[in-house]
């Protein structure tokens, strides 16, 4: 479906595959096509992630725009024209949000509720929710993504943070077909920290603000104390205040410490300079490897010089 789509749209067409360390028949599957002209295929050295997987076919891009869409084919190409189309009247990024999400469960729609509005909440930059990865990007893009140097990537975060002219377009995601999704909770709250402390400062400013209304809190209550004391006369109960706030401010702290390590830790992966991934294995049949010309679509430069 994807190459004979493909092929109505340009004359010159690469499919990029990534398999992010796949433990099933993937491999082997993909060298049954590995003379497929216009294929190329990257095996990763094991599972690295869907942002790494993401960044590893953005890397390997040559063309002047592409989609980029899951294997699980809940993607429809059919609608690759109607991106296609707003590229070619101006748009730079175009992508799909979901009309619905009823098909997940509540949790999963709250927590991608709340972790949207912590990002977005003070940030200069607003990412949209329930914005997906399928999506076109023009060249300009894909160069601003390339240039960008961190390791933990949120890539819905850095759609938003390069800018360009941007479309959104409504969908309804297909039917799962094989499989199941093997994105955990583990690895959804991992990404989610990610997001929220390479986008937002919130949680250290909304710890600050707490801190500073208990030592207010503790200022009224100690004033209050001293006064009860020399007015009434009257004992300050001793054991149980000075235990239960000792218990509630070493948890307060705890928290703040965590918070603080999750910012650090991000930083310490970042200084390491590690690989975003490792390729164990390469098939590269794009036409775009063996001739550097080509007629390739109308770029949306030149739609700008029709606009304006």
């Amino acid at each position: 479906q994807l190459s004979m789509q493909l092929g109505e749209l340009s004359d010159h067409w690469e499919i990029i595959v990534v398999d992010d360390g796949s433990r099933d028949r993937t491999r082997a599957v993909l060298a049954e096509y590995a003379d497929t002209p216009g294929l190329v295929v990257l095996h990763f050295s094991r599972n690295f992630g869907k942002e790494a997987a993401l960044s590893a076919g953005l890397d390997r891009v040559r063309g002047d725009v592409c989609f980029m869409l899951d294997a699980d084919l809940q993607h429809p190409v059919a609608l690759m024209p109607q991106m296609l189309a707003a590229w070619r009247e101006g748009a730079q990024m175009v992508y799909f949000v979901r009309e619905h999400r009823k098909d997940e469960p509540f949790w999963k729609r709250w927590g991608s509720g709340l972790l949207y509005w912590l990002i977005n909440f003070g940030s200069a930059v607003q990412v949209p929710e329930d914005a997906g990865d399928f999506r076109l990007l023009d060249a300009k893009v894909v160069a601003a993504l390339r240039a960008l140097p961190e390791r933990n990537r949120f890539m819905k975060g850095l759609y938003a943070w390069v800018g360009f002219r941007t479309q959104a377009l409504p969908y309804t995601p297909e039917p799962r077909l094989h499989g199941k999704s093997h994105f955990s909770g583990r690895r959804l709250l991992n990404l989610a920290l990610t997001g929220l402390t390479a986008f937002s400062n919130v949680p250290l400013r909304l710890w600050s603000v707490f801190g500073l209304v208990l030592a207010l809190l503790a200022l009224i209550y100690g004033g209050y104390v001293t006064l009860a004391y020399f007015i009434d006369q009257r004992p300050v109960a001793g054991w149980t205040t000075i235990v239960a706030g000792l218990m509630l401010f070493g948890g307060i702290q705890l928290i703040s410490i965590g918070i603080l390590g999750e910012y650090l830790g991000r930083v310490y992966d970042e200084v390491k300079q590690r690989p975003r991934y490792i390729v164990d294995e390469q098939i590269d049949n794009s036409p775009f490897a063996q001739a550097k010309t080509s007629t390739p679509l109308p770029s949306s430069t030149e739609s700008d010089s029709k606009h304006g």
